[in-house]
């Protein structure tokens, strides 16, 4: 019987696996984006970018051996195992069961193309999922899938600056829903969250540390809010109210300076005759600070209006484009190898398009993220305490990554996408353990 289960395990691993895989096998190269050269450079050029992990960059660079697949391979194993985890904490541990939720999740939702492509995005989700089996389901785990889940967290957290907040952001509604008796979470679980987070920021100094020399955390989280700012008009309010200043440059350019954050760090002249992040990191973080102090309201004001713009900022394929040009040219540079295979991909030569695909899967997430209230306050009347506090965490951790993201960078597709699939999961869920307790209570009937 052992045996037979494994080797069922060991089907369903296999399927899902080429599953969350499909659009990379399909694109004939595991898919590419803006950042992904960002990541890969790192180890190479031994510097350091705004919000461009090291740890990312360094498995990349262990996975170019193999033309990235093995870094594919990796992200497809580790979410089969974190959503077959998820669904054995609510009752459906069956490698049928997984194999059925995967392949529903592929379809409806964008996690296959986050599985399938040389970015961060996949660890966000599997980073929240694993922290709330932490602090909320660790009944069901053994001691090693709780180590283990301890360093999915590190590693997730460790992946993105942006992650590791939404993350804390949980952990911080954890200890306050604890302390005023709403949920009941012993300290020691809080705790283990807690050591995640902290293993966390030590991978993320340490990897800094090997490739730039110095223990420093990643940049980029003032000159991201500053593009914000920039783009909400702030920016030129506060230039227009403190210039001339002899320590603010931009006092001198201020006519020139554009609406649009990604114009601004990404497409702009000024930004590169002005040293780019390394020659105005400090005067964009002077900015930055002070005009939270100096225009609450009006900052208030634009953190709402791009938290909820966020929200709903969860189309799928944004920035995986024909174009990607510091991506291609750092491959060229630094993997030779991989140029022809790179070229001839379907997304580098234009066959790519995701207008068919967000026709499903867009209206499919608003829905999802739409029910979970819904769902929540079903689940506690229905007294499905597990159901309730997924979909609970599911929401919560939506609504912090819509306002990390939204507010301290600039809202896009891309961060709402890499989250919102966890909405979908839940849902299926939820019906999953509606539709057995009402067969369980048709049968004591």
């Amino acid at each position: 019987m052992r045996r037979r289960d494994r080797a069922r395990w060991a089907l369903a691993t296999v399927f899902c696996g080429l599953l969350l895989m499909a659009p990379a096998f399909w694109n004939g190269f595991p898919l590419l984006q803006y950042d992904t050269g960002g990541y890969l450079a790192r180890w190479y050029e031994g510097t350091l970018v705004p919000s461009r992990a090291v740890l990312y960059g360094l498995i990349l660079n262990v996975g170019a051996a193999g033309a990235f697949w093995p870094v594919l391979i990796l992200q497809a194993l580790l979410t089969v195992w974190v959503i077959a985890l998820t669904l054995r904490a609510h009752g459906f541990g069956r490698p049928l069961q997984v194999s059925v939720v995967i392949a529903v999740l592929s379809f409806f939702s964008t996690l296959p193309w986050l599985t399938s492509i040389l970015l961060t995005d996949i660890f966000t989700g599997l980073g929240v999922l694993a922290l709330y089996l932490l602090l909320l389901r660790p009944a069901s785990l053994t001691q090693r899938e709780h180590l283990a889940l301890i360093a999915l967290v590190a590693i997730s957290a460790a992946t993105h600056s942006a992650t590791i907040a939404v993350l804390l952001a949980l952990i911080l509604a954890a200890t306050f829903l604890s302390s005023v008796k709403a949920w009941n979470i012993p300290l020691i679980r809080i705790g283990s969250g807690v050591l995640a987070l902290s293993l966390g920021a030590v991978i993320v100094l340490t990897a800094n540390f090997v490739v730039a020399k110095r223990f420093v955390w990643t940049p980029g989280g003032f000159a991201l809010s500053f593009g914000r700012m920039l783009q909400d008009g702030i920016v030129v309010k506060y230039l227009d109210e403190h210039c001339p200043a002899p320590n603010l440059r931009l006092c001198a350019y201020k006519a020139q300076l554009p609406d649009d954050a990604d114009v601004w760090f990404w497409g702009s002249p000024l930004f590169d005759k002005l040293g780019r992040f390394a020659g105005l990191d400090a005067e964009m973080q002077t900015i930055a600070v002070n005009s939270l102090f100096e225009y609450p309201l009006l900052q208030v004001q634009a953190a709402s209006v791009a938290t909820i713009r966020q929200m709903i900022a969860v189309h799928t394929g944004e920035g995986v484009v024909d174009h990607v040009w510091h991506t291609y040219r750092i491959i060229e540079q630094y993997a030779p190898q991989l140029v022809t295979p790179m070229r001839a991909a379907r997304q580098q030569n234009g066959e790519l398009s995701f207008d068919a695909i967000n026709r499903v899967q867009y209206p499919v997430a608003l829905i999802a993220m739409a029910l979970l209230p819904v769902i929540g306050l079903f689940a506690y009347r229905r007294k499905l305490p597990d159901v309730s506090e997924l979909v609970a965490t599911c929401g919560l951790a939506l609504l912090a990554n819509a306002f990390i993201c939204g507010t301290l960078s600039n809202p896009h597709d891309r961060y709402g996408a890499r989250l919102v699939w966890i909405a979908v999961l839940a849902g299926v869920i939820a019906f999953m353990r509606f539709t057995s307790s009402l067969g369980s209570r048709g049968d004591i009937a």
